[in-house]
């Protein structure tokens, strides 16, 4: 059994671009996804079988616990391809880790497959990508100027010259309190990403090392704790994800109509 390293094994080279081991685990984990997705579109039917009532279901409850974040059951409909596309993405691709003899396969004396999440290039992009979703979706949502005030207000720094010196100093606050707003929108990527990867490496660490240890049994518990913190981190991911969307498209406190 191979102990991961912080940076994936390359397994291969397309010319100069390599394809590490965390790439293949990610692959897999999207064709899993896009299979699953197409073998439930064909089956679905107005007369539904067990399994479509079970994922009608299944939606049913993810829809009105998504309905809770947002409000709005047009802004969860809206979220939701992104949202439960991250979600079951994280899920897959941790659960791959898992399978039996899945960390034993070597190539060329590297691990041919490990979870894409223990990869952090992987994590600062899925983060990066989704908040910068919430800014494009906050933008068409709320209007430029009307979102751009939401963290510079630059015009209420300008309207303040011409009513004293106590609106200026208002004014230049509010300013700081922007820039401020911005550098959290920073540490929301830093803090998806090292959270998400963090707690995926860590298990995948731990899992590589009892194993190592104790091949039969003892490893079982830690497996099905590994098991329950793919879904934990799958859906603190996904979730935070949707605040991040539902707040960027909500109008600035004042202009509600």
């Amino acid at each position: 059994m191979h102990i991961p390293t912080l940076a994936p094994d390359t397994i291969f080279r397309l010319g100069d671009f390599p394809i590490t081991n965390t790439m293949i685990n990610a692959w897999i984990a999207i064709l899993i996804f896009l299979i699953l997705g197409i073998i439930i579109k064909k089956r679905v039917s107005l007369k539904p079988s067990k399994i479509q009532n079970f994922i009608e279901y299944f939606l049913d409850i993810l829809l009105n616990y998504f309905d809770q974040v947002t409000g709005d059951r047009k802004k969860t409909m809206r979220f939701l391809p992104l949202v439960g596309s991250v979600f079951f993405f994280i899920l897959i691709s941790n659960w791959i880790g898992l399978l039996p003899g899945i960390g034993s396969i070597t190539w060329d004396n590297k691990m041919l497959f490990r979870p894409s999440n223990t990869d952090l290039n992987l994590t600062v992009a899925m983060a990066l990508t989704s908040v910068f979703l919430s800014h494009i979706m906050g933008l068409f949502a709320v209007g430029f100027f009307a979102y751009l005030n939401k963290f510079v207000q630059i015009g209420s720094l300008v309207k303040s010259f011409r009513k004293g010196p106590i609106a200026i100093f208002t004014a230049i606050i509010e300013l700081a309190v922007g820039f401020l707003e911005i550098i959290s929108e920073m540490a929301k990527v830093l803090s998806l990403s090292l959270r998400l990867f963090g707690n995926i490496f860590a298990g995948e660490v731990l899992m590589s090392v009892m194993i190592s240890l104790v091949a039969f049994l003892v490893p079982t518990p830690f497996m099905l704790l590994e098991v329950l913190v793919g879904v934990i981190q799958a859906g603190v991911f996904s979730m935070l994800t949707l605040v991040y969307l539902t707040v960027a498209t909500s109008k600035p406190h004042g202009e509600e109509t």
